[in-house]
C-alpha cells in the first residue's frame, strides 16, 4: 500500500507544484507549435491541434480530476454517514423507510441520473461533484448503518447509556469515533469511483468545462488526434490508469486493516 499512496502523493503534488514552473500555461496558445512533437523547445510533451502544451493541460487535468473527486467523495462521505448514523441507530420503522429509500435509489442507473442533472441545471464544475456526490452516498450509508447497528449494543454503549449519557452524547463521543475509520476506508474506495465518474461526464462533454480541462476531457481530446499524435492519448490516459489503480489499492489496503 506504502507504493499506491507514494503514487497518489507523487500525482498529486506534481499536479500541484509543477504548473506555475512550466513556460505555457495550461489555456495559453503557442500559434508557432501547432502539434509540436515532444521534446520541442518550450514543451516537453509537444502540444495539442491548437498549439497547447501538452504537460500543462495534463497537470492541469489532473488537479481538476482529483479537486472534483474528493469533493465528490465528501459529499458522499457527509451525507452517507448522516444517513447511515440515523438509520442505524434508531432502527425499527425509521430504519425501514430510510434503507427502502436507499434501495429506491439505488435502482435508478445513476449515470442517468447524473446526465439529467447536468441537462437540467446546466452544466457548472460545482454541479457536477454536487451530483456525482449526491449519487455515490448510497453504499457509505450501508456500511455507516451497519456499523452503527453492530456498535449501538456494545457494552461500553450501554454502560454509557447507563452511566447518563444523552444520545448525542454517545454518537459523537463513542459511535461516531468507531465508525470513522471504516468510512474513510470506504471514502478512499469511492474516490477512483468518482474519478471515473467524472472522466466519464467530461469525456461526454456533460463534466468540466473549458477553459478549464480535467483528464476526462484530455483523454477524449486525444482520442480525436490519436492517428497523427499519439502521446496526446497516451499521457493523460497513462495518468488516469495509474492514479485509479492506486487510489483502489489504498482503500483496498485500509478496508484490509480495518478487517483484521
Amino acid at each position: 500500500m506504502r507504493g499506491a499512496i507514494t503514487t497518489v502523493a507523487v500525482i498529486a503534488l506534481a499536479a500541484l507544484l509543477l504548473p506555475p514552473l512550466l513556460a505555457w500555461g495550461y489555456a495559453d496558445i503557442d500559434w508557432d507549435a501547432v502539434r509540436a512533437a515532444p521534446f520541442s523547445a518550450g514543451h516537453p510533451l509537444g502540444t495539442d491541434s491548437i498549439g497547447r502544451d501538452l504537460l500543462a493541460r495534463t497537470l492541469a487535468g489532473t488537479r481538476v480530476t482529483l479537486a472534483v473527486a474528493t469533493a465528490a467523495a465528501l459529499v458522499a462521505l457527509l451525507i452517507g454517514t448522516a444517513w447511515g448514523a440515523v438509520a442505524g441507530w434508531f432502527g425499527g420503522r425509521v430504519d425501514e423507510v430510510m434503507m427502502r429509500i436507499v434501495d429506491a435509489l439505488y435502482a435508478l442507473p445513476f449515470m442517468f441520473v447524473v446526465i439529467v442533472l447536468m441537462v437540467v441545471f446546466g452544466r457548472s464544475i460545482l454541479l457536477v461533484f454536487l451530483g456525482i456526490g449526491a449519487v455515490e452516498w448510497l453504499t457509505m450509508a450501508r456500511v455507516v448503518r451497519g456499523q452503527v447497528m453492530t456498535l449501538k449494543n456494545r457494552p461500553f454503549i450501554v454502560a454509557s447509556e447507563a452511566a447518563g449519557a444523552s444520545v448525542q452524547a454517545r454518537m459523537t463521543e463513542h459511535i461516531l469515533p468507531n465508525v470513522a475509520p471504516v468510512a474513510i476506508a470506504y471514502l478512499m474506495l469511492t474516490v477512483p469511483q468518482v474519478v471515473m465518474v467524472e472522466s466519464f461526464l467530461s469525456f461526454l462533454g456533460l463534466g468540466v468545462q473549458e477553459p478549464l480541462t480535467s483528464l476526462g476531457i484530455l483523454v477524449h481530446d486525444g482520442a480525436d488526434d490519436m492517428d497523427i499524435a499519439p502521446l496526446t492519448l497516451l499521457v493523460p490516459g497513462a495518468v488516469l490508469v495509474t492514479l485509479v489503480v492506486a487510489l483502489n489499492r489504498v482503500g483496498e489496503g485500509l478496508r484490509g486493516r480495518m478487517a483484521r
